[in-house]
């Protein structure tokens, strides 16, 4: 099934709300960047669906197709980049591909795989979110008119941040696993940049430039664990 199977059953967009009648894939593994993307596309009128891995969201796009796609390069099993090259060649295509990262190359990634376009984490503006959209929307399907997008940036539950912090835990105790340890270093650094918390973000750096480096990383991982620890122990407010 597809969004345009329907579309005439749908109501049209307004100034308040431009992406109503689309449905936005968010393939993200953080609870926290998700709930920003629930947000975005409640205040925009879109619906969502959400998967967290590449393997739920091809059972996803194996069932429907939806408006458009926002996809995490980093995920527990793979690079969202495989994804992109996939619904970019699938036949009918995505309407609007857009990676996503809190990484700096991340965009080129992203656009070489044959995304529309690419949003920088963290994504809190809603003016950002929507007009990144419709720029990549066909000419017919442009809502038209002035767009009345307020200015106040979404917050994600806090919650939320908690759960990423279990998840990171989890697997900061498996101990043996250097692909998970690389996985969760790079999730950890962008859970972090979308939440604000410089803290992680620098220790998350340090520990992936010391593996980079193939330097010894028992101290980093273990600075690492115990902020992940005192934000599960809401020691630490974000």
């Amino acid at each position: 099934m597809t969004d345009s199977d329907v579309q005439t059953h749908l109501p049209r967009p307004t100034a308040t709300r431009p992406l109503l009648g689309m449905t936005v894939l968010v393939v993200e593994d953080s609870r926290f960047a998700s709930d920003a993307m629930r947000l975005l596309c409640l205040r925009s009128g879109a619906r969502i669906r959400r998967a967290d891995c590449l393997l739920s969201a091809r059972r996803h796009l194996n069932v429907y197709r939806p408006s458009a796609a926002i996809v995490d390069l980093g995920l527990p099993d793979g690079c969202g980049a495989e994804l992109i090259s996939e619904m970019v060649s699938a036949v009918p295509r995505v309407g609007v591909i857009l990676g996503t990262s809190g990484d700096s190359f991340a965009e080129d990634v992203a656009l070489a795989a044959g995304a529309d376009g690419f949003l920088a984490k963290p994504v809190e503006s809603v003016l950002r979110f929507q007009s990144e959209i419709i720029a990549h929307l066909p000419p017919e399907r442009r809502p038209g008119g002035v767009r009345m997008a307020s200015e106040e940036p979404v917050c994600p539950d806090p919650l939320a941040y908690r759960d990423d912090m279990a998840l990171a835990a989890d697997v900061l105790g498996d101990d043996g696993d250097e692909r998970m340890l690389d996985y969760v270093t790079q999730f950890l650094r962008g859970v972090a940049v979308s939440a604000g918390d410089i803290a992680l973000q620098r220790a998350a750096e340090g520990l992936a430039e010391a593996r980079f480096e193939g330097r010894p990383t028992k101290a980093d991982i273990a600075r690492v664990a115990g902020l992940v620890q005192d934000r599960l122990a809401d020691r630490v407010a974000i």
